[in-house]
């Protein structure tokens, strides 16, 4: 995490970041799913072709982590941190082994706080997409944002 982080002040609605990228291969899906969702489609190629994938998916909850880790890594560069305050979570494509992810951020609200001085809430639209520019996730959430230091 280097680089300018940024207050509620910084934050413009329609302000957009965009995160490096994370190459997800095969071994990774199977990993993950192992430790934390081991459902047969994300731990079986052949038993997956059966399933409504129609093929080995990665889990949602590991895109949802890869996600974070991209943001974490400066996709969405805020001071204090990524704290989010809920929201709408929605997986319209499975991720698959190859996929090239990418995450977009894009501020629609902003609020400061009125009994808390020192934060703020930002609604953002987190898409996180493949290769093809397809979103994989789309995240819509409330995030605590510090407001700069007096």
């Amino acid at each position: 995490m280097s680089g300018k982080r940024l207050y509620l002040e910084d934050l413009q609605v329609g302000q957009r970041f965009t995160s490096a990228s994370h190459a997800l291969d095969e071994a990774q899906i199977l990993a993950y799913a192992r430790q934390y969702d081991p459902q047969p489609f994300h731990l079986d190629a052949e038993a997956a072709k059966d399933s409504l994938f129609g093929g080995l998916a990665a889990s949602g909850w590991h895109t949802a982590s890869i996600t974070m880790r991209l943001l974490v890594d400066g996709g969405m560069p805020l001071a204090g941190g990524i704290i989010g305050a809920g929201g709408e979570l929605a997986w319209p494509r499975p991720t698959r082994p190859g996929d090239v992810l990418t995450v977009e951020t894009e501020v629609l609200e902003i609020k400061p706080s009125r009994s808390r001085p020192d934060r703020g809430m930002a609604l953002m639209r987190i898409r996180t997409l493949n290769q093809a520019g397809e979103p994989v996730q789309v995240f819509t959430v409330n995030t605590v944002v510090h407001r700069r230091p007096a």
